[in-house]
């Protein structure tokens, strides 16, 4: 859950980015947040994931209260969180399950664990098949996909992006777009920052407008995308055929027959 009171920006130049907001946001929820360039959009991002720190208020985030948290936490709150950048951030020396399995990594899971996720996330965002390519040997939507299996690699409590369709072309971007929506109907947290209006009004789901600093609107637009999970299209199937779940400890029918037939 995010729990924003009073919150106010004001950096060093003077310049108040946020100015006195209060925002609620549950868990499971789908939220953009949009606004012209400048309205405080990228300064809201980073006080989630505490790139930067409110000059006032209070801001809770998955339990982390981030007006007071400690230096050495910060780790275990991004933990908690999958950030999608616009400019991918991935690491051309590493090929496409090296940069997912990296995230893994870095928090000591060990490689055992790592094989299996990184093959189910990997299918899960159609990429079954590329794990040795690197990333320019990509296009921008797969690379794209690339990020988004990074993000979700260890089992985020929400996911946080930033801009993820900009730098793609507008096919690409809605099947991205498809993708955050069914990570969403498997209960985690969205929250998307965009300026792009109408994959806004196509994908709907809770709209926070922000302002000149100031929260503008905020209200919920119905479509069929929020009224039933969708399925991600093709290539993105396990080998059995079944959809791969967020969650992959999951077992398939097919493997507990196998484990009661070893048992007899």
């Amino acid at each position: 859950m995010i729990h924003l009171e009073n919150v106010s920006k004001v950096y060093p130049n003077g310049t108040e980015a946020l100015k006195n907001i209060s925002i609620d946001i549950e868990n499971g929820e789908f939220v953009f947040i949009v606004g012209s360039s400048g309205a405080g959009k990228s300064t809201f991002l980073k006080l989630l994931i505490h790139e930067e720190k409110a000059t006032f208020g209070n801001i809770m985030v998955n339990g982390h209260n981030l007006m007071k948290i400690k230096k050495r936490r910060v780790p275990y709150l991004r933990r908690t969180m999958g950030i999608v950048f616009q400019d991918f951030r991935l690491i051309e020396k590493m090929n496409v399950y090296d940069n997912v399995a990296f995230a893994m990594r870095a928090v000591g899971t060990p490689e055992k664990d790592i094989k299996k996720r990184v093959k189910y996330v990997l299918g899960l965002v159609g990429l079954k098949g590329k794990e040795k390519r690197r990333p320019s040997e990509l296009s921008g939507g797969e690379q794209q996909r690339v990020s988004l299996a990074r993000a979700l690699v260890n089992r985020p409590e929400m996911i946080i992006a930033d801009e993820p369709t900009g730098n793609i072309d507008p096919e690409r971007s809605f099947e991205i777009m498809k993708m955050l929506v069914e990570i969403n109907n498997r209960g985690t947290t969205v929250i998307i920052v965009t300026h792009e209006h109408d994959l806004v009004q196509e994908f709907g789901g809770r709209i926070i407008r922000i302002d000149d600093g100031e929260i503008a609107e905020d209200r919920y637009v119905s479509t069929k995308y929020h009224k039933s999970a969708l399925r991600i299209d093709e290539d993105t199937d396990s080998d059995d055929g079944e959809k791969l779940p967020i969650d992959d400890t999951a077992e398939t029918a097919e493997n507990q027959e196998q484990k009661e037939a070893v048992g007899k």
